[in-house]
């Protein structure tokens, strides 16, 4: 019992973690990435389709994004997405290929990226925090039910702490990574 909660929680946690890394790809380096537009969906043929599956997206030069269409008829379409999109990037075409130009970030901007990039760490760190109370919580019923004694309900504590501090070492790892990757000029 105390190690399906143990696992469970160990599960949730590391969905914590990969919601993270998910959030800390969204947000933009000084560095051209193709997961940048991950998030661009454009309607096709009536359904929401992101934009990697409607296109080959390269990196050209270290700062350019191309997108080269499956489909030429979606060029302004693509465009037009990535101009609604939060990203702050202005589309070029040239003939079949999009380019997606990714301007130097200012300071200004890195600082205020950092910020974001703190606060998402700080959502997974409480997301961590948050299972570690609901194992807790499960070992307490466990006990007051009488189906485990004090020192299992303890011991199952301890290990989950110890799983929850290795969890949230990996978030400082993460963030400290980002951070530094942002701050790069």
């Amino acid at each position: 019992m105390i190690d399906d909660i143990r696992s469970d929680a160990q599960s949730r946690m590391k969905k914590s973690l990969e919601a993270l890394d998910t959030a800390m790809k969204r947000v933009r380096t000084g560095r051209a990435h193709p997961s940048l537009l991950d998030n661009i969906t454009i309607e096709y043929y009536g359904a929401e389709t992101p934009l990697n599956q409607m296109g080959n997206i390269s990196v050209e030069e270290g700062r350019t994004l191309t997108i080269s269409p499956f489909d030429k008829s979606l060029i302004p379409q693509i465009e037009r997405a990535i101009l609604m999109s939060d990203l702050g990037l202005n589309p070029s075409t040239s003939g079949t290929l999009i380019r997606l130009p990714l301007p130097p970030l200012t300071e200004e901007t890195r600082r205020d990226l950092v910020k974001v990039v703190r606060a998402e760490a700080e959502q997974a760190r409480v997301s961590i925090r948050n299972i570690r109370r609901d194992a807790n919580s499960d070992l307490k019923e466990l006990l007051k039910e009488k189906e485990i004694s004090e020192d299992e309900q303890r011991r199952g504590e301890e290990q989950i702490q110890q799983l929850t501090d290795k969890m949230v070492a990996e978030v400082e790892g993460v963030l400290k990574e980002k951070e530094e990757e942002l701050m790069t000029v």
